[in-house]
């Protein structure tokens, strides 16, 4: 008679799921890659939504001039604490809800590595999965900026939205990397924890500490940053009005470019969540427990 546990699976076991879960994603049609690839997109874009909302400060007239100031009224680790929080929302959805996310897809080098997924194999999955995720992204920055959401809180959120676009884009190239490389470590350790899960709820657990980290420390994402960045670069660039009544509290507008989105951001991030995640999680994880299994 087979034992039945109840309990989490051990990281020996994990291994072995990680590298079954991977052949599938790595097997699976274009198109139902590609549809839950845009879908995943949308979900992180939904967390970013969350987390933007969050962080936004109120409007109180208390500057020595009387203008108008925006604060939280917390200290800075505590908005981060809670943006990484409701931030969790996007790999939720996205593991339980069932999507394919380029960050967590990089654990796929795990069966590549062992010989059961092919190096183009896998390379296809990363290229659909990215593009999907992108225009999954890109599309809900669209729907939000159709919506106005931006204008709320007396523009607070539109102006949270704009600093952390422009924070983004002004990253040089190096600090950048590194920032997605500790990024991708820990969401692809979210990810790597999930296949301990028996239930929902053991994953949604295992997902929130990891991924509060890695917002709440400001490491990035490049999926999250492909909604964060265009998102503004679209109230920048189509509502003339709103840019003039808040202008000038969001100070550096001039970096906000769809060129520096893409040198500054996401092409090292990118670069930076494969080496966190292929790297630092799948290899060594691979190394470990899944390297001399079969010898």
């Amino acid at each position: 008679m087979s034992e039945i546990r109840i309990d989490a699976l051990l990281p020996a076991e994990m291994a072995t799921r990680a590298e079954y879960i991977g052949v599938r994603k790595a097997e699976a049609p274009v198109l139902t890659t590609f549809t839950l690839s845009v879908l995943a997109g949308a979900f992180i874009a939904l967390g970013a939504i969350f987390a933007t909302t969050v962080s936004a400060g109120s409007m109180a007239i208390n500057a020595p001039d009387g203008a108008a100031v925006f604060s939280t009224g917390l200290p800075y680790g505590v908005v981060r604490l809670l943006s990484g929080l409701v931030f969790c929302l996007g790999l939720i959805l996205v593991v339980v809800g069932g999507a394919e996310l380029f960050t967590g897809n990089n654990l796929i080098v795990m069966a590549w590595a062992s010989g059961k997924v092919t190096g183009r194999a896998l390379l296809r999955n990363w290229v659909i999965v990215y593009v999907g995720n992108f225009i999954g992204a890109v599309g809900t920055a669209v729907l939000m900026f159709l919506s106005k959401q931006y204008t709320f809180g007396s523009s607070a959120v539109g102006i949270a939205a704009l600093k952390t676009a422009i924070a983004k884009s002004e990253l040089g190239f190096g600090q950048a990397l590194v920032l997605g490389i500790l990024c991708n470590a820990l969401v692809c350790m979210a990810v790597w924890l999930t296949f301990s899960a028996r239930s929902t709820i053991d994953k949604i657990v295992a997902i929130i500490f990891p991924i509060t980290a890695f917002v709440a420390a400001g490491f990035e994402h490049s999926i999250a940053n492909m909604y964060f960045v265009p998102y503004a670069l679209f109230v920048k660039g189509f509502d003339a009005a709103f840019m003039a009544a808040v202008g000038d509290k969001v100070p550096h507008l001039e970096s906000l470019t769809w060129s520096n989105f893409f040198i500054n951001n996401l092409i090292p991030v990118t670069i930076g969540n494969i080496i966190g995640g292929a790297v630092l999680v799948a290899a060594v994880y691979w190394s470990v427990f899944l390297r001399n299994k079969d010898n």
